[in-house]
């Protein structure tokens, strides 16, 4: 292997994808993701960021193109999908925990059934994620005991559990109330010191400017801006990226 296919654990080369016949979500997407590399994926509604990132654990498959994840083609192979789905994490908007499960509960459930990890084992590793989020003490109870903003983080703590090599963020902290975002914002500014790739689509600019290596500016299905946060921020290169700006920071 080359070590530039080692390099890069994901390789979008011209993927396509539509809904249906007319809607093109995503145009011709080239984008090479270091391993470690940490990427936060902005642009308005509808540009295609969330599809985007669905496609790298094949949530949303590509018509058109090629992308790799971690030395493997993503096809319509069923075992290379679980494959890559075991080192991909992913966290949504909605929490997507089982209410009538505890919070351990929701958290070995993966572990064991797809892991195949025995339950002491799965809890005991479950547990070591939740201290990581910092939110071991709520073990016991059940998702809607929480607040937002911990379920949330209970969510990433989930992901964790499967010791996945990649972490997906899709829009984390938009279902919550504005004093809960920054605990999760917190937990993910952890994350991103330990070494694991991250793509994350937020609005959260602080974030992007603290974490970010590379700033992803997306717009009608395609990629029209990437650079490093310092830039894009100070120096944006294009009107619908200098537009964007505007409206979301206010000046």
């Amino acid at each position: 292997m080359t070590t530039q296919a080692t390099d890069n654990i994901i390789v979008f080369d011209r993927v396509n994808k539509w809904y249906g016949n007319s809607f093109h979500v995503l145009r011709d997407i080239d984008l090479k993701v270091k391993r470690g590399e940490r990427i936060v994926i902005c642009g308005p509604s509808g540009s295609g960021k969330s599809t985007l990132i669905r496609c790298i654990n094949r949530l949303e498959e590509h018509q058109e193109g090629h992308l790799i994840v971690d030395g493997t083609e993503l096809t319509d192979d069923v075992k290379a999908i679980d494959r890559i789905r075991k080192d991909v994490g992913m966290v949504f908007q909605q929490f997507n925990l089982f209410p009538h499960l505890t919070v351990l509960e929701n958290l070995t459930l993966s572990p064991m059934y797809v892991g195949k990890l025995p339950k002491r084992e799965a809890e005991e590793r479950a547990m070591t994620q939740l201290k990581r989020v910092r939110i071991a003490e709520q073990a016991g109870k059940y998702p809607l005991q929480l607040s937002g903003g911990q379920q949330q983080r209970v969510a990433i703590a989930r992901a964790l559990c499967l010791t996945p090599k990649i972490m997906l963020f899709d829009e984390p902290t938009s279902a919550l109330d504005p004093e809960m975002i920054k605990e999760v914002l917190d937990v993910m500014v952890e994350l991103a010191k330990q070494g694991i790739t991250m793509l994350c689509v937020t609005h959260e600019m602080g974030f992007a400017k603290a974490v970010a290596d590379r700033v992803i500016f997306m717009d009608q299905g395609q990629i029209v801006e990437e650079n490093t946060p310092h830039e894009f921020f100070n120096n944006p290169k294009t009107d619908r990226s200098k537009d964007f700006l505007s409206k979301i920071l206010g000046h």
